[in-house]
């Protein structure tokens, strides 16, 4: 078993982003299991890297018990979410306790514009080098909502084959990092 653990950028009810991750979940491989990391943490705060709070010891638990992390973010004011950078904050800290370290990562992402969530990503990508990520080069996904989702939410027929592909990809990616 490959065990996954995603990080939906987007907190909305109707999240463009936990559409796709779910879209690609159901996609992958035979074998590759989702874990969805609790996105309601509290704000990064150093003063608590002593006395961890629970949800946070649960992330970094779920994070280093995986095999890959799988980053879900829309595109804010031309950068990642808060939600995530908070994510990643209390992830890699206190100092010399990295739990992303290592660990094999692809970046994606969905938006109702055309750009999809390009800048997004490559500020996302700057901080998984800097944390010593993996980081999955191609296929890059920039997945537009609008014509890549059909009225329910779910994938568009003619988005699949795409999705399948890059869910192949990173199962493999993954697997050859292990």
């Amino acid at each position: 078993m490959t065990k996954i653990a995603v990080f939906v950028g987007s907190l909305r009810k109707e999240s463009f982003n936990r559409s796709l991750a779910e879209g690609i979940e159901g996609l992958m491989p035979q074998g590759v299991e989702f874990e969805y990391v609790d996105m309601g943490l509290p704000l990064y705060n150093q003063d608590l890297d002593g006395d961890l709070p629970a949800k946070v010891v649960e992330l970094k638990k779920t994070v280093e018990d995986a095999d890959g992390v799988l980053f879900v973010t829309p595109e804010y004011n031309r950068s990642f979410s808060g939600v995530i950078k908070n994510a990643i904050d209390w992830g890699s800290r206190p100092w010399g306790k990295n739990s992303f370290a290592g660990k094999s990562v692809a970046i994606v992402g969905a938006s109702s514009g055309t750009l999809g969530t390009s800048q997004a990503q490559s500020h996302l990508r700057n901080v998984a080098l800097f944390l010593d990520m993996k980081v999955m080069g191609q296929p890059e996904l920039y997945f537009n909502a609008a014509t890549g989702l059909n009225a329910d939410g779910g994938i568009a027929e003619g988005s699949e084959d795409f999705l399948r592909g890059f869910a192949k990809k990173f199962a493999d990616f993954v697997e050859s990092n292990k």
